[in-house]
């Protein structure tokens, strides 16, 4: 798969497990962001910094999604190979 799409898996992903994916700009903040899971108004939201290249996000939100339970979820298998890996 390539990586544009290995993201858009990892998102729908997300989706299944009720966390919201967003893409802002970290660069107007003014202060040092990373990306990340938070939580907002009791809703998970992850919040990806828009200029990070695609790899790097493909890395950061596998990473997150490895730490919730998706095997009730159906995943792609090479969605579930990268998030085995790690």
């Amino acid at each position: 798969m390539k990586p544009q799409q290995i993201y858009e898996e990892l998102k729908l992903l997300a989706e299944k497990l009720e966390i919201e994916v967003k893409e802002q700009n970290f660069r107007t903040t003014g202060i040092k962001v990373k990306s990340g899971l938070c939580l907002v108004r009791g809703r998970r939201m992850f919040v990806m910094n828009k200029h990070n290249n695609i790899r790097k996000k493909v890395a950061v939100l596998a990473e997150c999604l490895r730490e919730f339970d998706h095997d009730q979820e159906f995943v792609v298998p090479a969605i579930r190979e990268l998030l085995s890996k790690g």
